[in-house]
């Protein structure tokens, strides 16, 4: 108990090797289906305790019961009901299980891989822009409305997981200039005496307020845009695939819902900024202020040639960046990767101890998001979203779209939504090649589960990656961003931006 998952609280370590024992009870004594269910309760519980215990961990160890114990298989498929592998015709297993989902997913995690790496050696040139940025915009509405658009904006053409390892960058950088100061001999009081309170207590909580709510405005806007464009999220492609669109066909069909929620999106930040609720509101408290401005006027005194030129080489690798984003001429990430020995080339990082650094923040996360593809493997082949799927096609035709908006709303809650995107657009276009429903239909299906795989899943850090990312990062905790906490802050958006696509999927579709 000790050593068993580290530092973690005594009642958590209980808990967990109470779930261990509970599965393999449960899994001789209740259906896969029931037991599936379990398994999505207790690593979303995994999860939300995620400052406590890092889910890779205590995730993992779900995920590697759900393996033994059969509910998916690590690398062939299996028929549902006699649960024998499935062979090809040429008598090789089909591939299937949790390989056929991180292959599915790879592009993924080739960006988590070399993209974050990649935007860790533009750190000082994104401190340098940000740290202009506050200094010069003053009101929080503002600044919280620029990252919000900024954030929507870059996530339309670029990645949502892009756009938040930015993100997070800037918070760590900001905070780092903070506790740079704080622990030094810089906190006076008013008699230039050492006494570490000015910067402590409720200056430090209201920084980590402050930092908080710019945060989440931003990965808020993430979704907001990332709903917009056929490259803004993986399913948007994958749904825009199936239905022959292209960039700007695509942009159009979801402008209906996607424009009057981006609104309702920016209105529901003015209004959170402007009534200081479920977290929001709290401004860069004075000193806080005086501190970053001081930080960086004196960066720019001290700054040499050597990190001149490094701003230099950033400043271009950002624009071949973006370049390279926005034409797809590459994977993600392959560009991350072509990111990084453009900058480390020509910036003379070449001694590995250097290169490794940059690798430390998103490996983490990339494991576990391979652990929760072991769980939403699970669910493809237990068939936990099945039934749904089914009861909402067998709805009246008027109904449907906003049957399947609410349903993939949920269930994206609760799961990847780029999985249940794949699932439903899968089944839809089954139904329609089959002659059950119309082509008009079939396009107002699909608009409705792209858009509620991007909107609702806000709710959760489950749904988005980027949230996830965001929970799982080395910010979180200097922030005090926990899962609740994280719920609580994105609730009013999930409200607002459920209930106008809703609006705009009933009325329009």
């Amino acid at each position: 108990m000790k050593y068993f998952l580290g530092n973690s609280p005594r009642w958590f370590k209980l808990t967990m090797i109470a779930f261990l024992i509970f599965n393999v009870i449960g899994f001789f004594t209740l259906s896969g289906t029931v037991m599936g269910w379990i398994f999505i309760g207790e690593f979303i519980f995994c999860l939300a305790m995620a400052l406590k215990c890092y889910p890779l961990q205590s995730g993992g160890l779900l995920a590697i019961q759900v393996l033994a114990l059969g509910l998916t298989h690590p690398m062939y498929a299996k028929d549902h009901d006699t649960h024998e592998f499935l062979y090809d015709e040429a008598g090789n297993h089909v591939l299937g299980g949790v390989y056929a989902e991180v292959a599915q997913n790879l592009e993924v995690i080739l960006l988590l891989v070399f993209m974050v790496a990649g935007i860790y050696f533009m750190k000082p040139l994104l401190m340098y822009i940000f740290v202009k940025l506050f200094t010069k915009i003053k009101s929080k509405l503002a600044l919280s409305l620029v990252f919000l658009l900024i954030s929507a904006v870059l996530s339309a053409f670029l990645d949502a997981l892009t756009v938040t390892a930015v993100l997070i960058s800037v918070g760590i950088g900001f905070y780092n200039v903070y506790h740079k100061i704080h622990s030094s001999d810089l906190d006076l009081d008013q008699n230039n005496t050492l006494d570490r309170k000015q910067l402590s207590g409720e200056t430090l909580e209201e920084f980590r307020s402050f930092l908080r709510s710019l945060v989440m405005h931003g990965v808020v806007g993430t979704a907001l845009g990332g709903v917009c464009t056929i490259v803004g999220e993986p399913q948007n492609l994958l749904i825009g695939s199936k239905m022959g669109w292209d960039f700007i066909e695509f942009f159009k069909v979801m402008t209906v819902i996607t424009m009057p929620v981006l609104a309702a999106g920016i209105l529901t930040t003015i209004f959170l900024e402007t009534t200081k609720t479920f977290g929001f509101g709290q401004k860069m408290p004075p000193v806080v202020r005086t501190i970053i401005e001081g930080w960086m006027e004196k960066r720019d005194e001290e700054r040499t040639d050597k990190e001149k030129y490094a701003l230099v080489v950033q400043g271009i690798s950002a624009v071949l960046l973006i370049a390279g984003l926005a034409l797809h001429v590459a994977p993600v990430g392959f560009i991350g990767l072509g990111l990084i020995v453009i900058q480390t080339a020509f910036m003379g990082i070449t001694d590995e101890h250097s290169l490794g650094k940059a690798f430390e923040e998103a490996l983490p996360f990339t494991g576990l998001l391979v652990v929760f593809f072991v769980i939403v493997a699970m669910i493809h082949d237990q068939h936990l979203f099945a039934p749904i799927i089914h009861w909402a096609l067998e709805q009246d035709p008027s109904t449907q779209p906003s049957i399947f908006y609410l349903a993939n709303g949920f269930l994206s809650m609760i799961s990847d939504n780029v999985f249940v995107a794949t699932v439903y657009i899968n089944e839809v276009s089954n139904a329609y090649e089959a002659g059950t429903i119309t082509r008009e239909q079939y396009e107002h299906l699909a608009v409705a589960i792209n858009t509620g795989t991007n909107l609702p899943s806000v709710a959760t850090p489950n749904g988005q990656a980027a949230f996830l990312f965001l929970l799982t990062s080395a910010l979180a905790p200097l922030i005090n961003l926990s899962y609740g906490k994280m719920v609580k802050m994105a609730l009013p958006y999930t409200i607002v931006l459920t209930l106008v696509g809703l609006a705009c999927v009933w009325y329009f579709l």
